[in-house]
């Protein structure tokens, strides 16, 4: 364009047209040099936009024969594509206005007055059909990162889910089953030197009771801190049984499962009306045998189904607080009461908290995230779970809906 429009007339320098020409012809090439540059600078890009379609649109209409309708067909081409529609059709608005008093004052012919007029006005057009490509472009382009990111996101929740899972099993499996050998173990140490002859039969089985108690101990060490690894992205509640001086018991508002809970070996069947109070009466008989501490059941009300989830809810909070009360209060005898209330089943499970100094050999023992995962479960289960002193007993309390 630069090249081809001195060479029709009206000539550069011959009156006011070809002086009129030179000049516009100069403004345009000048601010699209600068416009080239202006991408990282919006204002400026926009003010040498309109600065090319006033100049552009005067120099089309002052040569209208020639390729100086180029710089205007850019102009409205590119402020469609790239701006707003009330300032795109400004600048489009300005060139035709340009050129048509150019046009006009150098008498160019109707034809072309109309042609360009249209043809600018077409090409605007384009370019907004341009922009709304490259909106519904980006668009999508957001809508499939903000779909990766919601995708990443439910798989680390689901593999956090997972691994609580895993660690809820962990704790509510082997180390109930192993905190219960060391206190058989304990017990049997005991009875061997209580016997009144200590032969050297006696001192073999004694160290032998005294070996097996130290590798459950290093079990339950190493299961801890499996417990700990699986958990590291979740947040725990610390000790599963707190001091005297802890904090209140905590609710936990009853929350949709977001998965499935865990079956845990118990049947996928709905489980029928009193069959979680003969588990929870066999869990009793079986503490009982261990003869460390008095284990009392009372059952009020009507029995009525909790479902698979709810059951096994409802069994692995009896079993941590039996545990537990073994582990951090020995010898107090445990109470558990279950009763129905309208629409729901509560577990009530307490014990007197120990003197102050007394002995809790296997305290320090576990992972700390009982209590945790039993919020866990109560919550995957529609229920609630609180635990914590009241009146000088420990107590948990589980709400299920029955």
């Amino acid at each position: 364009m630069v090249v081809t429009v001195p060479l029709f007339s009206p000539h550069f320098g011959h009156g006011g047209l070809g002086i009129a020409t030179a000049v516009t012809l100069v403004i345009s090439a000048g601010a699209w040099l600068i416009w080239q540059f202006a991408g990282r600078r919006p204002m400026l890009w926009i003010v040498t936009l309109a600065i090319m379609g006033a100049a552009g649109g005067a120099l089309a209409g002052l040569s209208s024969l020639t390729t100086a309708v180029s710089v205007g067909f850019v102009v409205v081409i590119a402020a469609g594509a790239r701006l707003p529609f009330e300032a795109s059709l400004a600048i489009m608005a300005e060139t035709v206005a340009a050129f048509l008093v150019a046009a006009i004052v150098s008498g160019a012919p109707a034809e072309a007055i109309v042609g360009w007029s249209a043809g600018f006005i077409g090409f605007w057009a384009f370019g907004m059909t341009r922009r709304a490509y490259l909106l519904r472009t980006v668009e999508a382009e957001d809508a499939l990162a903000q779909a990766r990111r919601a995708h990443t996101a439910e798989t680390q929740a689901a593999a956090l889910a997972e691994r609580a899972r895993i660690a809820r099993e962990i704790h509510d499996v082997l180390a109930h089953s192993l905190a219960a050998v060391s206190v058989n173990l304990q017990a049997a140490e005991g009875l061997l030197e209580a016997l009144p002859e200590q032969g050297p039969e006696v001192a073999r089985a004694v160290e032998c009771v005294q070996r097996a108690g130290a590798l459950t101990r290093e079990g339950m060490s190493e299961t801890r801190r499996a417990i700990l690894a699986l958990r590291d992205d979740v947040d725990g509640d610390g000790p599963g049984y707190a001091s005297p001086a802890a904090q209140p018991p905590r609710d936990v508002t009853a929350a949709t499962a977001a998965t499935a809970g865990d079956a845990g070996g118990e049947p996928a069947a709905a489980d029928r009306a009193g069959r979680i109070v003969a588990r929870l009466q066999a869990l009793v008989d079986e503490h009982r045998a261990a003869g460390d501490a008095a284990v009392e059941l009372t059952v009020t009300g009507t029995p009525r189904p909790l479902g698979a989830d709810g059951a096994l809810t409802a069994f692995r909070t009896t079993q941590e607080a039996l545990t537990n009360a073994r582990k951090h209060a020995p010898g107090q005898p445990v109470a558990i009461t279950v009763s129905y209330p309208p629409g729901e089943m509560t577990l009530l499970v307490g014990n007197a908290l120990p003197p102050a100094g007394a002995a809790a050999p296997l305290g320090d023992t576990g992972a700390g995230y009982g209590l945790t995962g039993l919020r866990e479960r109560a919550a995957l289960a529609g229920g609630t779970l609180s635990a914590g002193p009241e009146d000088g007993r420990w107590q948990v309390r589980l709400r299920l809906p029955a």
